[in-house]
This record gives structure tokens, C-alpha cells and sequence, in this order.
């Protein structure tokens, strides 16, 4: 049955009217990276032309020399967990658009992990309506596979699309009824959004704290093995193989998950995956190193270096199609206990894109920055419903959504002067090479590095 996207435009989204003209930059459109300096004029909160530099007339434009930073669509994190409805001490939708905006996204996609779950179209249009109100980037929902996220029965996901739904997941949490699961991928072969699932093989993960590995070996702490997730993984290929359904996994952290994933790729399976800037660039000796310190506890758990190394081979050979935050806020007061005591979640949204970019100049210099940005930009939006797909590309005609990035930019991660509420994060204190200095949403500068 064919529905129609409900689209929430806000005074805040408003087209800029004013003119401005970026100037020598180092112009990456979402597709390809140009090798001379480029110029691109932004009129009425779009883009108007680009060209090379010096061929677009100023024009009364207000003049921008970037001095050769690279101009990018603005991120696209598919994956982000806002808390609002029900967790607002722990982070908003107003305090968490901020936060995108200051880590260079113009698009959020809230999980639908929140309090009540985002299972009807109530809380659906709500997050949507609210996301699209607020001062940094644009917020939209994702609604639950199955109601209350208890896998026992199947929400009404043509109902929550209609709403404003880009994506289903019970996030949080594998879907935890395999036949429940084969209906949902059944019931979005058409022109649904796509179905993410927490790859969790629920009795293995159960009581675990760290990777099954060196860590848990030295630590005493509980184990989380590879197969926890590689069990999940299997399952969704199995069903997605069966039902030509899509099936897209999020945070893989495993090398032989990312494998199975390249493999029915291979084969022709409808299958898509993301990685987290925190598995890319942390690993189980960051947990050890730290003292077994909470910041570091996440799920799926930090793995190996051999994990990690596969992960950047996954983001060279095309199997990764995204790179997400999963950005997960808490309150002070949860996150700051014992490993044992505290939650899973890294807070990540204000410098992922700085964690990755610096580990990647180091360690992975052979990858291009048009490679990496493409998971960042073009890539995670060609999962998004095709009202969205515009975010990740810029053409003449598209909404102005940009960030401007300083490669050589060296600044310390301190989340005390985060926007968001989250106050600990596993790269506090670090010294990272590569930031977003400014973001664009519609053509207006909805966050600027202030120097």
C-alpha cells in the first residue's frame, strides 16, 4: 500500500535569503572529491552553483575563504540514541541536535529505545515534529519492530512509516522472536523503511561485561563472545536470504560477523551494515589500559586489534556501508561506577568524526578522504527513504546541508563544553587531528567553532 512521508518543516528550517559564497575549498559532492579548488554559492538555503574557483562572480555575497578545508555534505548518523521521550536527564532531542550540529552532522536518527518505546505514531510524529524544531541538526524518528520492543508481536510499521519512521529497529536489543522477525523483513520488501537489527545472541550476552578475550582473561570480568554476535548475524542473513527482505546489521564489532555480512553480499543477499567511530578506533587493551575505567564499557563490548584491523578493511572493500556514533548519553551519576555497576554506551556524537579521521591519518593513510567520507555522507543516506537521500550529496538545487572541515585542526576532546548532557565519553582528555569547524543546515551556519 502506498503512503505518503509526513515531513515536519520548522521556522528554524526556513530557507536562508541572504547569499554566501564558499571559496576555495576542497569540494567533496558525497560521490568524488575534486582535485582543484572549488567554489560553491549558497542562495535561498540551496545550493546555486558550484564551480572551480574564481568562475562564480561574488555577486553580493557574503565571502567565505575557506583556505583549502574541506566543504562536505553534512554526516548522517543512522544510528543515535536521544533519550526524549522519558530520559530527558540523561539527554534531549534539543540538547543532542546541538551536539550533532557541533560534531559536523545535519541528520540524526533517533532510536526508538526511549520511554514509552517509539512503537505507535504518536511518539513517532513526536520525536519527528520536535526534531524538526530545534537550532542544530535535523532529528528523525525510527520506530520499533515489535511493540514495546518485547518481540511478542509485531508493530504497526506502515502506520509508524506514514508518521515519519525512516527506520525500524528494536535497537537496545536483538528482536528476539525469529518468526517475528521473518514477518517484519517479510512486510518491508516493498517501500518501507529498512529493517536494523541488534545482531545479540541473547544467552550468550547475558551477565557478560568485556570481549571474550585478553581483557576478560585478566580482568575477572564477565565474557562477551564473538559468536554472541555472529549468532545474530547468521540469523538475519538466514531470513533475509529467505525472505528478499533487507536486512541492515548495526554496530558490528566482529571480524567473522563482518565477514558473514561481505560473504552474503557476495552471494546477492539484500544485506547492508555500519560500524561505530568507537569500535574503529578503541580496542579491549583500551579497557585494560584505562583500569577497567566505565567510560570504555559498551555494547557490543570493545574487541580485539584484529577486530578493529578487519572493521578498516570492511570501510576499504565497500562491505561497511555506514559509519555511525551510537551515541549513548547517561547522567553522571549512572555512568560514573564500578565497570561492573555501570551501564553499556559511549557518548561520542561532538567528536566521532575527529576520533576516526585522526586514527585513520595515522594508521590507515592509504584510505582517501573520499572513501571515508562517503560512509559519513551518500552511503547512510542511501538507506534513508528517498525524501531524506538529498542530505547526502551536494548538487545544485539541493538544501545547502554542509559541514566544513579542518583537516589540520588539533583540538582536546573535553566533553565539560559539550552541548550535549553527557559529560564522560572514552576519548576525554585526547588530543585528535581533524574537526568539523562549521555546520550548515538550509544554508544557515547552525554551529561554528568559535576560536
Amino acid at each position: 500500500m502506498p503512503f505518503v512521508w509526513r515531513c515536519c518543516i520548522s521556522v528554524r528550517e526556513g530557507l536562508c535569503k541572504m547569499k554566501r559564497l564558499l571559496k576555495n575549498c576542497r569540494l567533496f559532492d558525497g560521490v568524488k572529491m575534486y582535485e582543484e579548488p572549488m567554489s560553491l554559492l549558497i542562495e535561498d538555503g540551496k545550493v546555486a552553483k558550484m564551480a572551480p574557483d574564481g568562475v562564480i562572480a561574488s555577486v553580493d555575497a557574503d565571502i567565505s575563504d575557506l583556505e583549502g578545508k574541506i566543504l562536505s555534505p553534512g554526516f548522517i548518523d543512522l544510528h543515535s540514541h536521544m533519550r526524549d521521550p522519558g530520559q530527558e536527564w540523561r539527554e534531549d532531542i534539543a540538547s543532542g541536535s546541538m551536539a550533532g550540529a557541533a560534531g559536523g552532522f545535519s541528520l540524526l536518527v533517533a532510536m526508538p529505545n526511549t520511554d514509552p518505546a517509539a512503537d505507535c505514531a504518536a511518539i513517532v510524529k513526536y520525536v519527528l515534529d520536535k526534531g524538526g524544531s530545534q537550532a542544530g541538526a535535523r532529528v528523525l524518528p525510527s520506530g520499533t519492530v515489535s511493540r514495546g520492543r518485547k518481540g511478542e508481536e509485531l508493530a504497526e510499521l506502515l502506520l509508524l512509516a506514514e508518521a515519519g519512521a525512516v527506520l525500524f529497529t528494536d535497537d537496545g536489543a536483538p528482536v528476539s522472536n525469529a518468526r517475528l522477525l521473518r514477518q517484519a523483513l517479510e512486510s518491508t520488501k516493498g517501500d518501507l523503511p529498512l529493517l536494523m537489527e541488534h545482531p545479540e545472541e541473547p544467552q550468550l550476552f547475558r551477565g557478560g561485561q568485556v570481549h571474550d578475550g585478553f581483557i576478560s582473561a585478566r580482568s575477572g570480568l564477565e565474557p562477551i563472545p564473538s559468536s554472541c554476535e555472529e549468532i545474530g548475524v547468521a540469523r538475519g542473513i538466514a531470513l533475509a536470504r529467505e525472505t528478499g527482505g533487507r536486512m541492515h546489521f548495526t554496530h558490528l564489532s566482529s571480524a567473522v560477523a563482518l565477514e558473514q555480512v561481505r560473504r552474503a553480499k557476495m552471494d546477492g543477499v539484500n544485506v547492508t551494515c555500519d560500524v561505530t567511530a568507537h569500535h574503529l578506533t578503541l580496542c579491549e587493551m583500551d579497557v585494560w589500559e584505562s583500569g577497567c575505567d566505565s567510560r570504555f564499557k559498551v555494547n557490543p563490548p570493545l574487541r580485539s586489534s584484529a577486530d578493529r584491523e578487519a572493521l578498516w578493511q570492511g570501510i576499504m572493500d565497500g562491505t561497511v556501508d555506514a559509519i555511525v556514533t551510537d551515541h549513548a548519553p547517561w547522567h553522571m551519576d549512572e555512568k560514573d561506577l564500578p565497570f561492573q555497576e555501570a551501564p553499556f554506551g559511549i557518548a561520542s556524537l561532538e567528536c566521532a568524526f575527529a576520533a576516526v579521521w585522526d586514527y585513520k591519518e595515522r594508521h590507515y593513510p592509504e584510505i582517501t578522504a573520499e572513501t571515508l567520507l562517503k560512509k559519513l555522507t551518500s552511503s547512510p543516506a542511501s538507506l534513508l527513504p528517498k525524501v531524506w537521500q538529498v542530505h547526502g550529496v551536494i548538487r545544485e538545487g539541493n538544501p545547502a546541508h554542509l559541514v566544513v572541515i579542518d583537516p589540520e585542526r588539533v583540538r582536546e576532546v573535553d566533553c565539560s563544553l559539550w552541548h550535549s548532557k553527557a559529560r564522560l565519553t572514552a576519548w576525554e582528555g585526547a588530543s585528535l587531528k581533524g574537526w568539523p569547524v562549521e555546520t550548515l543546515y538550509n544554508g544557515r551556519i547552525v554551529w561554528k567553532e568559535s576560536v
